[in-house]
């Protein structure tokens, strides 16, 4: 992954290191992804994918959106920006590494949500 610098990371520890990255620290510590999230079991959402809503992926994506143009935000810059940025969702209690997972967002209108077998 390269960011706006064409600097490459190697792991997301060096993604969220740093004063460039360190909305990504904000954006924990503010709890704006610590939203509660429902399973659903929809065969068109890959396992990969998740369900995000616009409202929170403004937020957690609005710094690369302000990077890449200087005009009011549109739905289509945001899925661009969002293609090559996962998210990370946890499910508390963490007590084990499976506990965060990474999934690639999508944009719903609602509620944020997770597939399931």
């Amino acid at each position: 992954m390269r960011d706006g610098h064409n600097k490459v990371y190697k792991s997301f520890s060096d993604v969220i290191e740093g004063k460039e990255e360190g909305f990504v620290r904000l954006c924990l510590a503010n709890g704006l992804i610590i939203r509660a999230f429902r399973y659903c079991r929809r065969p068109s959402l890959s396992l990969h994918r998740c369900g995000l809503p616009r409202e929170i992926a403004i937020e957690l994506f609005q710094t690369f959106i302000a990077k890449i143009r200087k005009e009011p935000i549109v739905w289509g810059i945001l899925q661009e920006v969002m293609r090559g940025h996962p998210i990370l969702l946890n499910r508390a209690p963490t007590l084990h590494r499976l506990g965060i997972q990474a999934f690639q967002p999508i944009l719903v209108e609602d509620v944020l949500f997770v597939y399931i077998h």
